[in-house]
């Protein structure tokens, strides 16, 4: 780190001492055959994730002084298959509820689905066409809390009707904690849905708008869901869908909720979009 001028994504000493006893209990349980340390810093392989995330860039054009982009991505792909990036970001959003006095796990969350351009390397089996919204690649599933937390996040071919979105978070949801008792959904979310939620032990409502409105008019509580959306948008790597897995894509919405939680954690400023 004191070798090279450091990026604003870069974590501070006070962030790294949050995430690294997670990555140092895992590099513990996967030493070396050889008995090799590793030759990079661990903390320097998050810097790139984070940067890559933040900025959009391509794996081969991460900047030369951070470690080579193969171990970069070695360790993005092996974090996701042992789930230590939903790891990282589940323990800092515990404490972040912490500190609004609230519990480790919320009672209610919000669901929604975003559809996004996937880009030309995407494989064509993963991906699909939302007929509604005209818009080729995959759908993002998320279900936050009041405080615009994710609790889980999905990602599937755009060309599933929302229900199929709705169905594989309330199942996520349920199987990461039962903590959770409702869900809000919109109106683009049917009763097939709600039936599930009823299988799963979590009720869901839909909420209408009412249709006197018109226009852009949040809606109480659910209006969290579309801000953290905006906020994903901030992370170039999310304004389209990079990823050939669907799971990769998981991985970079919990990488780039885990950089927001830190600087809340820490109280930092975010950086602005016009000078990332």
């Amino acid at each position: 780190m004191s070798e090279r001028k450091p990026y604003k994504t870069d974590l501070s000493d006070e962030q790294w001492s949050l995430v690294e006893p997670v990555i140092a209990a895992w590099k513990a349980a996967h030493p070396s055959v050889s008995g090799h340390r590793g030759r990079y810093e661990m903390r320097e392989i998050v810097n790139a994730l984070l940067y890559q995330g933040r900025t959009g860039c391509q794996w081969e054009l991460l900047p030369h002084d951070f470690p080579p982009p193969g171990a970069v991505k070695y360790y993005f792909y092996t974090w996701r298959d042992d789930g230590i990036d939903q790891t990282i970001h589940d323990l800092l959003r515990w404490q972040v509820r912490e500190m609004a006095r609230r519990k480790a796990d919320p009672s209610l969350v919000v669901l929604d689905a975003q559809s996004v351009h996937a880009a030309a390397g995407a494989p064509a089996e993963s991906t699909g066409r939302d007929a509604a919204k005209k818009v080729p690649g995959r759908k993002r599933g998320l279900a936050v809390d009041v405080l615009g937390l994710v609790i889980a996040v999905v990602a599937v071919p755009a060309s599933p009707h929302e229900n199929a979105v709705g169905i594989a978070l309330l199942d996520k949801v349920a199987a990461d904690t039962d903590a959770v008792e409702k869900a809000l959904v919109d109106q683009g979310f049917k009763n097939v849905v709600v039936a599930h939620g009823e299988k799963v032990g979590i009720e869901v409502e839909v909420v209408e708008r009412n249709p006197a409105q018109t226009g852009f008019v949040p809606q109480a509580k659910r209006w969290v869901v579309e801000r953290a959306y905006g906020i994903l948008m901030l992370h170039r790597r999310l304004v389209r869908d990079y990823e050939h897995l669907p799971r990769s894509s998981q991985s970079r919405v919990y990488w780039a909720m885990t950089a927001v939680i830190l600087r809340r954690l820490t109280g930092a400023t975010t950086p602005a979009w016009r000078t990332a």
